[in-house]
């Protein structure tokens, strides 16, 4: 039989007695802890956020939780686009925003040991001082921590040639529910012994235990100078063609990102660009390396055998900064719901294609951009008011059927989160997610861990 949790005011005044000043009830913090930046806002506040600054203080809060069956909501830079680190009433929010130290850098080793509420853009700086780079490069590095990376399995413009934070991970310092402190993976580049429980930990959202610190793979920075290339087709489907034709040729730029003509539209409004951009489906490709002139060359090649009007350019951060304008033009506009979903580089056009059918079919506009090289697309819906409206949800269910139907997946990088937990069993069956529930249970099994994030039990078909 599952005891019942104590009242808040029993494990607030725990907590207090265990960590004092860091405990937050203050209305200001509460009401942060309640929404991210997907728009979702819970309807209660938590009892609490607690400003979480060594690993000790994890265990503390865990040790509380686990003995009270309090559920805890880890938080990082509150960035999050699926809603997955939103507290509610009787939830416990645990906050790595204050555990940013970069704990040391290794040039023989090439990684970099970090806390989890380190900010991606700062990691970059630290080690950029020292010839080296961490590769994984989501939009929001400039706020997103290090943790929130890995507990979305985050990607960004350079996956193309660079993958996700996946590839970067090395080891994780995890507090499990019980407050038991674990050490996963390995300090070295290779090593197979035992279960890949680093790569099960990545993506996990919070649900199976807190990471506290990484040791994460650097790379080199590369001495040549970056090639940009840009393009502007008229047909979305003949934006498609061309990267898929550019991959089908073994052409692997840096950066290969898609926008689409609304999109393009308004961040040349918000730019004030619209005689340059307005108009067009635009392909924008970054090569690097020795030879990254010449790979611009044969890619504009491949983009004007098929029509494109390309332009081989030095203006490489203007192009870069109208692709990171996107969220801001769009917001101007009202409240937008970014979503995220991929399928394979085959079905690019097809998918593309969709969304246009859609959008003609519940009479909205959904500008669209792609990390075109990995086939990750982020449809977007601008909103008025305090909820999503039903039928925005109604396009948005469409568009995630239409992914799954052409093999591909939820979420390429958001995470699930609130906001698609009740799509999961459509795109793993239900076999696959109740493999993923009763491994949800072993690792939490008083199920205290983001519970109602990912998986929602009571739903289940």
């Amino acid at each position: 039989m599952t005891s019942r949790p104590e009242e808040p005011g029993a494990v607030l005044s725990q907590l207090t007695d265990a960590l004092g000043s860091a405990v937050l009830i203050d209305p200001k913090s509460l009401a942060e802890a309640r929404s991210d930046r997907s728009g979702k806002t819970s309807e209660f506040a938590p009892i609490c956020v607690v400003e979480a600054k060594s690993t000790q203080d994890v265990v503390a809060v865990m040790k509380i939780a686990n003995q009270t069956h309090t559920p805890v909501v880890v938080r990082g830079g509150g960035s999050g686009l699926a809603g997955g680190a939103i507290g509610s009433s009787g939830e416990i929010v645990l906050s790595l925003a204050k555990m940013n130290q970069i704990l040391e850098i290794s040039v023989e080793n090439r990684w970099a040991q970090v806390q989890a509420g380190v900010i991606n853009q700062d990691l970059n700086l630290a080690a950029q001082k020292l010839g080296l780079w961490f590769t994984p490069d989501p939009a929001s590095r400039v706020w997103s921590t290090v943790g929130g990376n890995i507990a979305t399995n985050a990607g960004g413009l350079l996956c193309a040639k660079y993958g996700v934070t996946r590839e970067a991970v090395r080891q994780l310092t995890v507090v499990m529910a019980d407050g038991e402190v674990m050490s996963l993976g390995h300090e070295t580049v290779k090593g197979v012994t035992g279960f890949d429980l680093v790569g099960l930990l990545v993506g996990s959202e919070g649900t199976l235990g807190v990471i506290t610190e990484a040791k994460v793979s650097l790379k080199p920075v590369d001495p040549h100078p970056v090639t940009t290339l840009s393009a502007k087709a008229k047909d979305i489907v003949l934006a498609a063609k061309a990267v898929q034709e550019t991959i089908r040729q073994g052409l692997q730029p840096s950066i290969f990102e898609l926008i689409d003509e609304p999109c393009s539209r308004y961040i040349s409004e918000h730019l004030n660009m619209t005689s340059v951009e307005s108009g067009f489906n635009m392909l924008i490709a970054q090569t690097d390396g020795a030879g990254s002139a010449s790979l611009a060359e044969q890619i504009a090649d491949v983009w004007r055998g098929l029509g494109l009007e390309v332009q081989v350019e030095e203006r490489g951060e203007e192009l870069l900064s109208f692709r990171r304008a996107m969220l801001p033009s769009l917001e101007v506009k009202g409240k937008v719901l970014i979503e995220d979903v991929a399928v394979p580089i085959s079905k690019l056009g097809e998918m593309l294609q969709a969304i246009r059918s859609i959008e003609s079919q519940f009479g909205i506009e959904i500008p669209t951009v792609a990390h075109a090289g990995d086939g990750n697309l982020h449809p977007n819906f601008i909103y008025q008011g305090e909820e999503v409206p039903q039928h925005i949800w109604s396009a948005a269910d469409a568009i995630f059927r239409k992914a799954i139907a052409l093999g591909g997946t939820l979420t390429g990088e958001h995470g699930v989160g609130l906001l698609k937990r009740q799509w999961l069993v459509d795109e793993l069956g239900q076999a696959q997610w109740k493999l993923q529930w009763e491994i949800k249970k072993l690792f939490d099994p008083k199920n205290i861990l983001n519970p109602g994030k990912v998986f929602d039990p009571e739903n289940f078909k």
